[in-house]
């Protein structure tokens, strides 16, 4: 099975292939890739390929979300207010409700639905404190064949009544999950240590323990997103030098730690997190609706893996193209600069750098799972106006990333097959 359209991946950051009339070949029976290039030269090598031709399209990897809630479909776009103030008052409200099975299980298929239709295969994801709401997840995406990484959330203190567990129970639930998913099809575990104020420091020393286990199991969290909470962390604990430090004592820091947000870290922070390889997941549309303050996507003197994300529910939509858009918007009231292909590699092959993924997924060398989207560069008026006078590809991605959105995904494929959750 060929693909043909115009045809763009990263090979490295700074390192792109893109193809005018390219081929995306495929081996329908393991759902991988087997080559990309250019149609004449590919067809050539293979023609016996059954050729589908996207017509006025690109076709892209799937795109990649390092940080979002599952539970918090439905308190997107709630009103006014800022991190501690949404949690108490929406997002604990409505992830007690996930105790019922029927709520879990329809908004797991809703939510994997609409990643898919935002042309998002790949995903870090946050689940509720219930074991039975993140089984329900893993069998929704089990049977999309998603390649999924995610968790139930572990809260052991300073929680609401109906979100209460015990840190043994919190344990035992955990690695009965991941025993049964992690690697299970193309499902990932990660232990889900909500933030440090819900967690006890023996919860902490107990998901250390959990990744010495399991080496390729992930660690997500979250990380000073807010100035409140950082007054909060640091009365809670005095003794440690800052909120990395928090992490850093109970040995959560590495490669395979996802902090989300990471906005207000001093240089000795962001040295202990590019020391141990920790990503952050910069996630604008959040931090701009709760005016958590704006992430400095480039850190003089520092280089620290980052990746970019939605935070659905704080964070205002699905779509990664508007999360880039509102990332670049970040970037010039920060005085620095997103380019659009530095935004595509971000979304593509970057975050699945940030994810340790990048030898599965990310882009098109052959052998990887062939996870892809179609863009459609005219799915509005006004993009296909634009579009019409584009003159470079910088010119077509920029224009796709600051118009598009769920319109602009024609179709989304997962591991070689098109999702029946496509937008169009």
């Amino acid at each position: 099975m060929a693909h043909r359209a115009p045809l763009l991946h990263f090979l490295a950051e700074n390192n792109l292939q893109y193809f005018p009339d390219g081929v995306l070949l495929l081996d329908t029976a393991t759902g991988n890739v087997v080559a990309c290039g250019g149609a004449s030269a590919l067809l050539e090598q293979y023609p016996q390929a059954q050729v589908t031709v996207h017509d006025n399209a690109l076709i892209m990897p799937g795109l990649i979300d390092t940080h979002i809630h599952f539970p918090q479909v439905d308190v997107i776009a709630s009103y006014g207010e800022q991190l501690l103030e949404w949690l108490n008052n929406y997002t604990f409200p409505t992830e007690a409700g996930f105790a019922d099975q029927h709520i879990a299980e329809t908004t797991a298929e809703f939510f994997l639905q609409e990643l898919l239709r935002n042309g998002t295969t790949t995903a870090a994801v946050y689940g509720s404190v219930h074991a039975s709401a993140a089984d329900a997840f893993f069998k929704a995406s089990y049977r999309h064949n998603t390649r999924m990484i995610m968790g139930k959330s572990m809260m052991d203190r300073n929680t609401p009544d109906n979100l209460s567990e015990s840190t043994e129970q919190s344990l035992r639930e955990t690695r009965d999950l991941i025993s049964y998913w992690h690697n299970n099809g193309r499902q990932l575990y990660a232990a889900t240590l909500r933030f440090v104020v819900t967690s006890s420091a023996k919860q902490m020393d107990d998901i250390h323990n959990l990744m010495e286990d399991y080496p390729d199991l992930y660690m997500q969290t979250h990380l000073a997103e807010n100035l409140s909470e950082l007054e909060l962390v640091k009365s809670m604990y005095p003794e440690r030098l800052d909120y990395v430090d928090v992490f850093d004592h109970h040995g959560l820091l590495g490669p395979r730690s996802i902090f989300g947000h990471g906005i207000h870290l001093s240089e000795r922070e962001l040295q202990r997190l590019q020391d141990t390889q920790s990503r952050i997941a910069f996630c604008p549309t959040s931090n701009l609706f709760l005016g958590s303050g704006l992430y400095q996507l480039d850190k003089p003197g520092f280089d620290i893996h980052t990746g970019i994300a939605t935070d659905v529910g704080a964070g205002t939509s699905f779509s990664m193209l508007q999360t880039l858009h509102e990332a670049y918007k970040v970037c010039q009231l920060n005085g620095t600069n997103l380019s659009p292909t530095r935004a595509f590699y971000m979304a593509t092959l970057g975050n699945a750098k940030a994810l340790s993924l990048d030898d599965k997924i990310g882009n098109f060398e052959a052998g990887k799972e062939a996870d892809f989207i179609v863009c459609d560069l005219a799915a509005t008026p006004l993009m296909q106006r634009r579009q019409a006078i584009c003159k470079t590809l910088d010119e077509q991605l920029f224009a796709l990333m600051i118009l598009g959105d769920d319109r602009a995904i024609r179709h989304t494929y997962v591991n070689g097959s098109m999702s029946a959750c496509s937008a169009a």
